[in-house]
């Protein structure tokens, strides 16, 4: 296996970390990475590591405002700019894999990115992996939360707060949950404008699920107390026979960070593999 760090610097002006791991020989496929809300690329490492093992490139970019990519912690000026953010990724990963197929693959806020974007952008893909997607929280937000957070999002966009992530909900791994509290790259802020975009794409793509134009994996974990497993089984239901719905009884918001994990990646594998061969 090998790895790659490389930066590019977008139209306004962030620079953003990418970060790869690749088999030895020539991949079959390469994979894109959307990570979650508060973390980075590098928490992914054993998923690259099975991915490269078994013939395929992860590559993953931090996103704006986390990791080591640039911009204020956990801000986007728009939803747009996330989608665009990722139009930029896959430019790159054509570039670095000229004509290999392309899978995106995102988790929690990634996971809501990746499902937008093939809805929104109708991107060259194979088909679409997402785990732990936020298209609801496993909560609902106080009704006074999100008309305030609606009311900055227009007055004071970039607005921010913790944003009350509860870390023992993440996996039933301690050393997950430890190395993810005590990680410098890590942070618990987000903006008005974040939390309402994407608040706000969760929803739509839950009444747009029926349009879903790509072959989707779509997993989680039944027992996630941070987004809901119950949202994610309606679009399942509403996007009909291009979702793969797969539900993980008993595990939290991580299923690729839980004792199981090993099986969940060789489930991601195992139907990326059979998308191949079609």
């Amino acid at each position: 296996m090998k790895t790659f760090e490389s930066s590019w610097q977008n139209k306004d002006g962030i620079k953003f970390y990418e970060f790869g791991w690749e088999p030895d020989a020539k991949p079959k496929a390469v994979v894109g990475l959307v990570h979650g809300h508060g973390e980075h690329v590098g928490r992914y490492a054993h998923v690259g590591e099975a991915f490269a093992k078994a013939g395929y490139a992860l590559v993953g970019f931090d996103a704006r405002g986390h990791g080591k990519t640039s911009g204020p912690r956990g801000h986007t000026p728009s939803y747009d700019a996330l989608m665009d953010d990722i139009a930029d990724f896959l430019a790159q990963m054509q570039t670095r894999y000229p004509g290999l197929p392309r899978f995106l693959y995102g988790h929690s806020m990634g996971g809501n990115e990746v499902i937008n974007f093939a809805l929104r952008r109708k991107a060259d893909l194979v088909g679409v992996i997402s785990t732990g997607p936020w298209l609801k929280l496993a909560f609902e937000p106080p009704a006074m939360q999100v008309a305030l957070g609606r009311m900055m999002n227009n007055v004071a966009p970039g607005f921010t707060q913790k944003s009350g992530l509860d870390t023992a909900a993440l996996s039933h791994d301690p050393n997950v949950v430890n190395a993810y509290n005590s990680d410098p790259l890590v942070h618990n802020k987000i903006s008005a404008r974040l939390f309402v975009a994407v608040y706000e794409s969760g929803l739509w793509a839950l009444d747009h699920a029926a349009e879903f134009p790509l072959p989707l994996l779509l997993m989680h974990g039944a027992a996630d107390k941070i987004t809901s497993a119950a949202a994610s089984r309606q679009f399942a239901e509403r996007g009909g026979k291009n979702v793969t719905w797969r539900a993980w009884d008993g595990l939290y918001h991580e299923i690729h960070n839980e004792p199981e994990k090993a099986e969940v990646i060789k489930v991601m594998i195992d139907w990326m593999d059979a998308r191949l061969k079609k």
